[in-house]
């Protein structure tokens, strides 16, 4: 059978995510990052694409490692300023009826109870579409500005995570009863008091006594999204995950990660395929493949490499500025995020990088690859990646927006349908229906689903890994 392929988009309320200097490009609307108008018109460009969603990055705080200073990162646009993602998602999704919205928090800087109550909210007003991308934060700017003296350790955060997510399972599966909300007119009760349970979570982090302050949603839990591929961070994604991201710049290093995933899935008793795998890429194509590579080099002109190493000192934890261009990066021993850095520094061993060839090849698409070329040489490069690490899709970010999603719907999407390796028509039904073609609701054998009961609020399941 041939293997299909999903695309999500890979978006950020800023004007830079990945590509700094390119706000700068005739083409580019990154000004109308703030105009509501802006996001409407690209989820009904994604849905006639039929995009499984779009996915929107977050950072609460700013890249000021390069150099001990914003001063780059301002100066560059490179995610900052940044205005919330999570404000975006009822107004695109009045005007689309299948796109999916993964959205970016943190689980450091805000309580799981008010949070509990905003993704529940966002369920109900998108119908059961909404998912959450967890992280768990890496830039110690966030954490001052917060009132912290500085992120946990990486491994800590990931423990902290833990139960932040025993707590939003109690608070989202377990505290309502199906049958909860029973608006008897006659008798005068909207909602049965017996059916509504108070969660009584005490734990090392977070004491939460009360009942969730919302009925049950389409999803209860949003689909769960994770992007963490360091060792702790796979745990996590086989403990919690129904979708993960990856991005490395080679398909070995993808190859690898996807295959750990899958192997620790098994073994946590899990089905493989229970994860739908997204990898990062950027396309840059066209009408035709000389269109496609004019539109790459007039991109690189455009690059911004300060903006580049600002985000790259970020991700690393290390400071880029204190180095010669021509110098090489060795292992980084970081604590941010840990994956990035394996991967630029061991991840292939037939790779060496130096400051130049980072700034260089960071500055279209990030840390992943670039596909460039006419639909035809596009789809190609896509599905031999596809074969090649068993990844499920692609999660595409822009270098000009929102050109470079326009040209994916386009042309790229015939190009995959043609192919018969892309969808012609949206599943019926919520996010995680879409996706997995079973029900609404996190499956049996999910860790979140062991705590549907109220027997299950004052005990912890298990861990299946």
């Amino acid at each position: 059978m041939t293997r299909q392929i999903r695309l999500n988009a890979f978006e950020m309320n800023t004007p830079v995510l990945h590509c700094p200097g390119l706000w700068r490009h005739p083409d580019d609307q990154s000004w109308r990052y703030k105009d509501l108008s802006y996001w409407t018109d690209l989820a009904q460009l994604l849905e006639r694409g039929r995009f499984d969603g779009i996915f929107i990055a977050d950072v609460l705080g700013v890249y000021d490692v390069y150099n001990g200073s914003p001063d780059a990162a301002l100066a560059s646009a490179t995610q900052v300023p940044v205005n919330d993602p999570l404000l975006l998602v009822s107004a695109m999704a009045h005007v689309t009826e299948h796109l999916g919205f993964g959205i970016t928090a943190s689980t450091s800087f805000e309580h799981p109870y008010p949070f509990a109550r905003r993704m529940s909210t966002l369920d109900h007003l998108t119908k059961g579409r909404i998912g959450w991308n967890i992280v768990t934060s890496y830039l110690d700017s966030g954490a001052r500005n917060v009132g912290q003296s500085g992120t946990l350790d990486h491994d800590q955060r990931y423990e902290y995570a833990d139960e932040y997510m025993e707590v939003l399972y109690k608070l989202w599966e377990g505290s309502w009863e199906d049958g909860a909300v029973v608006r008897d007119a006659e008798a005068g009760i909207f909602t049965d008091p017996a059916r509504v349970h108070p969660i009584r979570h005490e734990g090392e982090y977070f004491t939460v006594p009360g009942i969730h302050l919302c009925e049950p949603s389409p999803q209860r839990s949003p689909l769960l999204y994770q992007a963490g591929t360091s060792g702790r961070g796979k745990k996590f994604a086989v403990d919690h995950a129904e979708s993960i991201f990856v991005s490395a710049p080679t398909t070995k290093i993808v190859r690898d990660q996807v295959a750990d995933v899958r192997r620790r899935l098994e073994a946590a008793g899990r089905d493989r395929s229970s994860i739908v795998v997204y990898s990062l890429a950027t396309v840059i194509t066209g009408a035709t493949s000389e269109e496609a590579h004019a539109k790459y080099e007039a991109y690189r002109k455009l690059a911004d490499y300060r903006g580049v190493l600002a985000s790259w000192s970020g991700f690393l934890g290390h400071d880029l500025g204190r180095y010669d261009l021509d110098d090489p990066i060795e292992h980084i021993e970081s604590n941010a995020a840990r994956s990035l850095a394996t991967s630029i520094t061991e991840g292939d061993p037939d790779l060496h990088w130096t400051v130049r060839d980072l700034a260089a090849w960071g500055a279209i698409g990030g840390p992943g690859p670039v596909a460039v070329g006419s639909p035809a040489e596009v789809a190609d490069q896509l599905q031999e990646w596809a074969e090649e690490t068993d990844v499920d899709g692609f999660n595409v970010t822009f270098a000009v927006r929102p050109t470079s999603f326009a040209d994916i719907v386009d042309h790229l999407v015939p190009e995959l349908q043609r192919r018969g390796v892309y969808p012609e028509q949206y599943q019926p039904g919520t996010l995680r229906e879409k996706l997995f073609g079973a029900g609404p609701r996190l499956p049996d054998g999910h860790r979140g689903a062991g705590y549907r009961t109220a027997g299950h609020l004052s005990a912890s399941p298990a861990s299946p890994s």
